[in-house]
């Protein structure tokens, strides 16, 4: 019997999985570029072309027709390219909405920016239905007060996917009371506020089998910096993913939510044993394991695999193909 099948109930949600990476681009080189790099790469990374903040003010419907082109382009080779839209309280946002889901290929999810609450989140799914885009997925960004406040209800609609924490916009939502410094790759681990905002944002998402999407390191230069940001996130916070905003970020990102060898050869000592014991519990180094760590390891095995493309350890080949034939 597959882990999948053998560990998680036919009642029981499926953990969502995403690539480990969201980059995000929204200037027209950028976004070729991004594309270019992931065509080259593989799915590793996922890429969100931007008509949110990556759009000049007044020229959102000209860069959602850009996007809906390169939704369809040569470049989207396969298939994880999303967009970030507008709010949904933008005048602009269904125009731009029906501009990028009129593509002929649709993205692979929509992201809804600043939603004040699940209301909002409610009335942007229910007008992308209308529009079209019923089988596209849904993630979101807590950035704002009512979302955080809604954080677990959020998460919980069929509609979305991932949530993603905006950690610039929270922070400015607070007029001041949080420091600069909080936006910063270390400060952002600091404060107490953003670190609650953190730690609700992943509970949340794991209470609902959704993926938690850690925001932005802005120190563009400084890979170690990004590294420990992105290392705390994984190992810490509870993040399955993280954003990127410089190509140079995508790598370090990748690695540090990658297994490590020794993690991954553990899981597969103990998914193949488990598997020869139909799933019964087993002794393993003098450790018990049972259904419960079971599941633990076959998602670090998926995570292994989902990083794999870009130098992350490998899995056997057999294995590999028992477990993930035909498997993006």
């Amino acid at each position: 019997m597959h882990p999948r099948d053998a560990l998680f109930g036919a009642d029981e949600a499926l953990p969502v999985t995403l690539p480990v990476c969201d980059h995000y681009a929204g200037v027209e080189a950028l976004m070729k570029k991004s594309l270019q790099l992931q065509a080259e790469l593989g799915p590793v990374f996922d890429v969100t072309l931007d008509n949110e903040d990556g759009a000049p003010v007044g020229g959102e419907i000209e860069q959602a027709h850009l996007i809906a082109e390169l939704l369809a382009g040569p470049l989207n080779r396969h298939g994880r390219v999303g967009v970030r839209l507008l709010p949904v309280a933008h005048p602009l946002f269904e125009a731009v909405a029906t501009a990028v889901l009129r593509s002929a290929v649709k993205p692979a999810y929509l992201m809804l920016p600043k939603p004040q609450g699940l209301a909002e989140v409610q009335r942007a799914a229910q007008a992308l239905d209308t529009l079209g885009g019923a089988a596209v997925p849904l993630h979101a960004l807590v950035e704002t007060h009512g979302a955080l406040r809604e954080v677990f209800a959020i998460a919980a609609h069929p509609r979305i996917e991932s949530l993603s924490f905006g950690l610039m916009d929270f922070v400015s939502a607070h007029r001041g009371a949080i420091a600069l410094g909080a936006m910063g790759a270390a400060g952002q681990f600091a404060h107490p506020l953003i670190v609650r905002a953190k730690l609700e944002i992943a509970a949340a998402c794991h209470a609902s089998a959704k993926v938690p999407s850690h925001c932005v390191v802005t120190e563009l230069k400084d890979t170690q910096a990004l590294q420990a940001a992105a290392e705390k996130a994984c190992r810490l916070f509870g993040y399955t993913r993280m954003w990127s905003i410089h190509p140079a970020q995508i790598r370090p990102i990748v690695d540090a939510f990658a297994p490590t060898t020794a993690e991954v050869d553990q899981a597969i000592e103990i998914i193949t044993a488990a598997q020869a014991a139909h799933w019964a519990p087993i002794r393993h180094r003098d450790t018990l394991h049972d259904r419960a760590s079971y599941r633990y390891f076959w998602q670090l095995i998926e995570r292994a695999h989902r990083t794999s493309f870009h130098g992350g350890p490998q899995l056997p080949a057999e294995l590999h193909q028992a477990w993930f034939q035909g498997a993006a």
